[in-house]
């Protein structure tokens, strides 16, 4: 079973303006897969404390994998993508290249997320988009595939090759 850590970054939500959907979506998606939510949190949309945030789950808590929601558009307060590069040891730019690829069947708006996903330790993070509707169809294309990486990561399993 894998661990995970959930973060939100939100001014809105943070600070109890608007209900965090996208959160809560990511923990019962996850958790139907089998993996065990260790800590999920809202902040708002300040890099120096989303920083801080993955680096709590990833060197503390020793989650497996790390999603965060929200901070990866235009907006001038959107730094999540900023944060999680910070963090990362290696890149891991496979999975938010592959969100953007299939969302850009569902939407041309998909061009404008700048999201990111990389490695910390043995900790994998990965941004997803901040809306539920987005959430769901990100996790449901690359859950699966997550899975066989997070099991080379934690030396779970250790031959990449094909079935």
């Amino acid at each position: 079973m894998f661990k995970v850590g959930i973060i939100t970054s939100s001014d809105k939500g943070y600070r109890g303006e608007r209900e965090d959907k996208s959160g809560p979506l990511i923990a019962e998606l996850v958790e139907a897969k089998g993996y065990a939510v260790e800590r999920r949190v809202i902040v708002p949309d300040e890099e120096d404390m989303i920083f801080k945030e993955i680096i709590y789950m990833a060197d503390e808590l020793k989650v497996d994998l790390i999603l965060t929601t929200g901070g990866t558009g235009f907006s001038s307060r959107d730094v999540t993508p900023e944060a999680t590069i910070k963090a990362c040891d290696r890149m891991a730019n496979g999975i938010a290249e592959a969100i953007r690829y299939y969302s850009l069947s569902i939407t041309p708006r998909a061009m404008l997320s700048r999201a990111v996903s990389g490695i910390r330790n043995k900790t994998l993070i990965i941004n997803l988009p901040g809306s539920p509707k987005a959430v769901k169809e990100a996790l449901d294309y690359i859950l699966d595939s997550v899975q066989h990486g997070l099991e080379i990561l934690t030396d779970k399993a250790h031959d990449c090759a094909r079935k």
